[in-house]
């Protein structure tokens, strides 16, 4: 039982991770120098151009709320879409539909989750990477079941934990503080 929610913990940690990480390591992974630059590049979803708005479709009703930023980097990856390979093309269309699917609040996660993949050391990102894999070879039923359930608290994802902590049993409770009295012996009464 342990071992399952630990399981499950881990899959829902790295499933933003996963999201972020394939379309940088795909679609972000040509050279900026054909993105075009601020003034330019930020556009209305109505003032797109059709090859443009064909490939982002599933970021058409958010598109005008975009920063500029932002529109640049889908930009980017709609021109060198027609370039990439049929499957990886797939792929993108694919991430980029989750991503759409992804609320505000679940994007902004998954951009601190892969900030913080970035930092960890080679063995952690081996580790991670190894989980992923296993997470892909799964079942979609089991992957659904997954996914059905709630995500770990902020600050209990298994990596964090794990890294913090030595293995073995936790460490005991520390001592309480409370003040000891002593209460006075019990005083006879007065005799008259």
């Amino acid at each position: 039982m342990a071992e399952t929610r630990r399981r499950r913990i881990t899959y829902c940690f790295l499933l933003p991770f996963a999201l972020a990480a394939g379309l940088a390591t795909s679609a972000f992974a040509q050279p900026p120098s054909i993105v075009p630059p601020v003034g330019i590049g930020a556009p209305k979803w109505a003032d797109l151009p059709a090859t443009e708005k064909q490939i982002l479709a599933p970021l058409a009703p958010e598109w005008d709320s975009f920063e500029a930023q932002r529109k640049q980097k889908w930009r980017g990856i709609a021109q060198r879409y027609p370039k990439m390979a049929p499957a990886e093309q797939q792929r993108v269309q694919q991430q980029m539909t989750a991503w759409a699917q992804l609320s505000p609040e679940q994007r902004r996660t998954a951009r601190e989750q892969y900030r913080t993949l970035k930092t960890l050391p080679p063995e952690q990102k081996k580790e991670v990477r190894q989980k992923w894999e296993q997470y892909q070879s799964l079942p979609p039923e089991k992957k659904r079941e997954l996914a059905a359930k709630p995500a770990p608290a902020p600050g209990t994802t298994p990596l964090s934990t794990r890294a913090a902590r030595p293995a073995g049993p936790p460490p005991p409770p520390p001592p309480t503080s409370q003040p000891t009295t002593t209460a006075p012996p019990p005083s006879a009464p007065p005799v008259k």
